[in-house]
């Protein structure tokens, strides 16, 4: 059974709560998938070590970070291979598929033997595991927001649509509050020793739970569609839509490095730059990535009201301004309340960008491309500009240039406003549901 598409603003009661049931089952997946992929981000300060042997702290943040960075090296190859599964076969059988992927890559990385017991393959595996996530989310994505789209309820396209964030951004938060859970039950040595362990675990576990989830939801594509011979084909997608890859690719690049920035490496940030305890790092981003959480649907509501394109020049003008005033500050405060607000301020201008990210995307393009041009877009702008994020930071703080990380972030933020001048001021695709 298909979930047709909408092309009235009048839904019986049974329609809204089948679209709201695929709402909610399609990001409850999203929520364990990015989870997994996020655990290893906010364990790294604990398993480090165990990986990475150095007398320098510095130095196994950068090794695991590059790591992480590797990870995104394959969501180029998942957002092809699940973009064109999407297409072809099916949104349903693509989310399946990329949920399975992650369950194995993080129960892989949990059972993992360390350096010392193995030497050299400790590192080898665990960068194996990590490419198997990449690839994974490098599917996940571009997949969900095309069904998310697809199914969300005409002029309320920009709040459905949040949930994607909402669930991307509850993967962070459930990821940093078990480490925090962790923290208060484990000393230093039990986590670095085995406790790092544990959310791997608990993410493999959850992704099997997300899989029984998804089986339930219903495809938005027809038969017709998934037959057409331009159907994820990625000649199709560069021969007709070329320019509308190009945008979305220009402001994914910004839009990807800033929320990388003020979310996975900014607790590092907290404690290696701005010399906090590891534990009051972990409580400030608790905090902070909550109430991003709860900003998303609000900013998809005022995307709906003042339209996805000038919500996107208002994140590329305000990250511009805003973004190296708050890393400079952040840089020498004292004060976690302090730390807090900054930080929730700067979540707030990402938000404009956040909330509706993969419903803009998934709008430049029609339903027998869309999967593969959402997906492939974002992952390869993601892989470049937001998988290295940590890396280049952390690189330029040890050639003591840490400052120069903040007008970068800058710079890329003034594309995105660039690119997102090239929106159309109403989308192509899906605009009679608008």
């Amino acid at each position: 059974m298909t979930i047709p598409s909408a092309t009235t603003a009048h839904y019986t009661g049974e329609e809204r709560s089948k679209r709201i049931f695929a709402i909610v089952g399609a990001s409850s997946g999203n929520l364990v998938e990015w989870f997994d992929f996020y655990v290893y981000a906010f364990c790294a300060i604990y398993f480090a070590p165990a990986f990475f042997p150095s007398d320098n702290p510095t130095v196994q943040l950068v090794n695991t970070a590059g790591v992480f960075a590797a990870g995104f090296l394959m969501r180029p190859i998942g957002g092809w291979i699940f973009g064109r599964v999407a297409d072809k076969h099916g949104r349903k059988n693509s989310m399946l598929i990329s949920i399975l992927m992650m369950c194995f890559g993080s129960l892989l990385i949990a059972c993992l033997p360390t350096y010392q017991d193995i030497g050299v393959w400790a590192p080898v595996l665990l960068l194996f595991a990590r490419l198997l996530q990449g690839l994974s989310v490098g599917g996940e994505y571009g997949t969900t927001a095309t069904y998310m789209s697809e199914v969300a309820l005409k002029g309320q396209r920009g709040f459905f649509a949040s949930f994607q964030y909402v669930t991307l951004i509850g993967g962070q938060l459930l990821a940093v509050l078990l480490v925090v859970i962790l923290q208060q039950f484990l000393n230093e040595d039990e986590l670095r020793a085995y406790g790092w362990r544990i959310p791997f675990v608990v993410g493999a576990v959850a992704a099997l739970i997300s899989l029984f989830l998804r089986r339930s939801l219903k495809e938005t594509t027809s038969k017709e569609m998934r037959e057409n011979k331009d159907a994820g084909s990625i000649m199709a997608l560069f021969r007709d839509h070329k320019a509308a890859f190009i945008t979305v690719l220009g402001y994914t690049a910004g839009g990807s490095l800033i929320f990388y920035t003020f979310t996975t490496y900014m607790q590092k940030y907290l404690v290696n730059t701005a010399g906090m305890h590891a534990k009051t790092a972990s409580y400030i981003m608790t905090g902070a990535l909550f109430l991003y959480m709860c900003m998303q649907p609000f900013f998809g509501m005022l995307a709906d009201k003042i339209g996805r394109r000038n919500s996107m020049l208002w994140f590329g003008a305000l990250g511009t301004l805003f973004t190296v005033p708050i890393l400079l500050t952040l840089k020498g405060i004292s004060s976690p309340f302090l730390a807090f607000v900054l930080i929730t301020l700067a979540l707030a201008i990402v938000s404009f960008y956040t909330s509706i990210s993969g419903l803009v995307k998934a709008e430049m393009f029609p339903p027998e491309v869309r999967a593969l041009g959402v997906g492939l877009a974002y992952a390869v702008a993601n892989a470049i500009f937001g998988g290295s994020a940590e890396y280049v930071a952390l690189s330029l703080k040890a050639g003591g240039m840490e400052n120069s990380f903040y007008w970068y972030v800058t710079v890329m933020m003034a594309v995105a406003f660039l690119f997102s001048l090239r929106l159309p001021k109403q989308a192509k695709y899906l605009h009679h549901d608008l």
